[in-house]
């Protein structure tokens, strides 16, 4: 749903709150302390409000969601999800603010709750051709005066595992979706963990490159690998380009909008990269996003 979509079909702060309403309860409301359903609502004076008969407690649609307590208009977080859904390498906060005339601390603090709301579309296990592989997020390397050695030369610039940056392992389903976790180190303990939480390895082929911390996985799952380092990149069926194309979307997303993401708030970073991509063909991806929301 785009904005103009949104300002058609939302004209009023009463039409967002039924909605929600809809979403929330299906035209059952219940009370969300005790769960009674002897609800009513208040005077006309204050109609947000609705009443209790059971617990005697007051409440409004938003309570206990993402909306609860905002001083912020239904209307510009509608908004603001739109714009973080319609852009497919993401918008920043500060794009955001002035496109909706608001201030970015304000949009800061909505998108991190959005984000929080998107977390839930990595839970389900992935099966069938799986590819995964790794990408290092944090900037490039810069080279600079100060850097040089005693003899006055160039260090050799590092990447990859060789940095200072966070490392992101990525998981994708062939022609489904796709899930990251953020991992400092990648022994093959760890990435055995990983593939054990997140897919089914009973029903599933796992395709990675030539990494070693990935050849010991044929112990417990069907393994195929690409030889990057021979510069072999498709053989057949086998490759990685499906979850490099996801890479190529975050990396642009990374250094063309947000420019600099801080470790701490890279995983709902990629919370909101995931759900954009896993919900690119549904038609219903916005009104999913609201569910959550209000789950």
């Amino acid at each position: 749903m785009n904005i103009l979509e949104i300002t058609k079909k939302f004209s009023t702060q009463k039409k967002y709150l039924d909605h929600l309403e809809k979403v929330r309860w299906g035209g059952e409301i219940k009370c969300v302390y005790c769960g009674c359903d002897k609800v009513c609502k208040h005077t006309e004076k204050n109609k947000e409000r609705l009443q209790c008969w059971g617990c005697k407690k007051s409440f409004s649609v938003t309570v206990g969601t993402i909306f609860h307590h905002t001083h912020i208009d239904l209307q510009k977080w509608f908004l603001v999800m739109s714009l973080m859904l319609n852009a497919r390498k993401g918008a920043s906060s500060c794009q955001i603010a002035r496109d909706l005339g608001m201030r970015q601390p304000t949009v800061w603090s909505m998108i991190l709750r959005i984000r929080k709301a998107m977390k839930g579309s990595q839970a389900e296990l992935l099966n069938g051709i799986v590819e995964m592989d790794e990408t290092y997020i944090g900037g490039k390397p810069r080279k600079r005066n100060n850097d040089k050695d005693d003899d006055g030369n160039m260090p050799i610039i590092k990447r990859g595992r060789g940095t200072k940056k966070e490392c992101v392992v990525g998981m994708i389903e062939r022609g489904g979706k796709v899930k990251t976790i953020i991992q400092k180190r990648l022994r093959f303990i760890d990435l055995r963990g990983i593939v054990k939480n997140n897919i089914d390895v009973l029903n599933s082929v796992l395709i990675t490159d030539d990494f070693k911390g990935y050849k010991p996985m044929k112990g417990f799952i069907p393994h195929h690998t690409v030889n990057h380092s021979k510069k072999q990149y498709v053989n057949g069926v086998i490759h990685t380009n499906t979850i490099e194309s996801f890479w190529a979307i975050v990396k642009r997303g990374m250094m063309g909008q947000f420019h600099w993401v801080s470790k701490k708030y890279l995983e709902k970073y990629m919370d909101e990269f995931c759900w954009r991509f896993n919900n690119k063909e549904n038609p219903a991806m916005f009104s999913n996003l609201i569910s959550n929301c209000v789950a």
